[in-house]
């Protein structure tokens, strides 16, 4: 599979990236959106597979989407020449576009363009409500556990890395519903970064040395919890989900008008256990799991896309559980006529 579309994907977040910094700044959330929307669909469909979206994005806000259950690819469209589609390679894709509306709306750091990718059935089609997530290093993997109170964790944590807790950074999504959390890291000893949007790259960043980012902790979207189990499953990291179906506990935005409701709603999804803790393993339990990622806005991982006359730099992560390696792909599209092409 990374043989195949490695290069592919790459070009499908590269494109979705340039098209929304284009708004960065411009207070135009949803047009950042929309048109990292349809440059990530447009060069979907020129690859040689049959994909299938299990997560799409904007539900909660009817922002423009790649819709669950969309069909993607040149297996995809009717009447393409020249392919059998019972040829081309099956997968299952997992996207959020512009991951971090606001922060590129409003020119803030950490935006990106992101997709995970599996074969058909290797990526859990999680519901468009929220979950409790927790993501820690390589070598606190299976160590840490949701189950347990920030403060245990921090302790483990603390073992795992050997550091003192007072060294720890913890980011945690700045909402009501993390007010007793924030405060319990603190109480423990350990420095909690508050972040307003884009959990996805905050995730990613507990599993590389360097960072300064050890975990994450609390409660955001369930859609980009798939997508970061993706890539820590990828690169050996820890992440685990719980999915929250109750309005009470997220306090905003939750689809669904009622506890029971939701309960419903998950029972027609087949999740017959609502409360289950979910590892990386079983969000994204293909064989094979890709993830790709384009700065949009500059952030601890990425560049942000980077424009010159006569084109634009952008910086990409490829994850790959398939080779072993975490790539960083720094690539110069070339628009137009250029006095000359920056070397960094």
């Amino acid at each position: 599979m990374e043989n195949t579309l490695g290069l592919e994907i790459i070009e499908v977040v590269e494109q979705a990236a340039i098209a929304s910094a284009r708004w960065m700044g411009k207070g135009e959330k949803n047009i950042a959106d929309q048109v990292a929307v349809e440059a990530m669909r447009e060069r979907m469909n020129k690859i040689h597979m049959r994909g299938r979206i299990v997560i799409g994005e904007g539900e909660r806000d009817d922002a423009p989407m790649l819709y669950i259950g969309e069909e993607v690819g040149i297996g995809a469209q009717a009447g393409a020449k020249g392919f059998n589609p019972d040829e081309l390679i099956e997968i299952d894709i997992a996207v959020d576009p512009c991951e971090g509306t606001n922060l590129v709306a409003y020119g803030q750091p950490g935006s990106m363009a992101v997709l995970a990718i599996s074969e058909k059935g290797g990526l859990f089609a999680a519901p468009d409500f929220y979950m409790k997530k927790l993501a820690a290093p390589p070598a606190a993997k299976g160590k840490v556990d949701i189950n347990k109170s920030a403060t245990e964790n921090l302790k483990i944590l603390a073992e795992c890395l050997e550091l003192p807790i007072e060294e720890l950074v913890v980011i945690v999504m700045k909402r009501d519903r993390h007010t007793d959390l924030i405060k319990e890291i603190r109480d423990a000893g350990a420095r909690v970064s508050l972040i307003e949007d884009g959990d996805v790259g905050a995730a990613i960043s507990c599993g590389f040395a360097g960072t300064n980012i050890h975990a994450l902790m609390g409660i955001g979207a369930a859609p980009e919890g798939v997508i970061s189990a993706a890539a820590m499953r990828a690169m050996g990291g820890h992440f685990q989900g719980q999915l929250i179906y109750d309005p009470a506990i997220v306090k905003t935005g939750l689809i669904g008008e009622s506890k029971q409701a939701n309960l419903d709603h998950l029972k027609s999804m087949n999740i017959t256990d609502p409360d289950k803790v979910y590892d990386a393993h079983e969000l994204a339990s293909g064989k094979n799991v890709m993830f790709a990622g384009c700065g949009i806005t500059s952030g601890n991982l990425m560049e942000g896309v980077r424009f010159f006359p006569g084109g634009m730099r952008t910086q990409s992560l490829i994850i790959s559980n398939e080779s072993n390696t975490a790539r960083f792909v720094s690539t110069i599209h070339l628009s137009g006529q250029s006095k000359a092409v920056p070397l960094h």
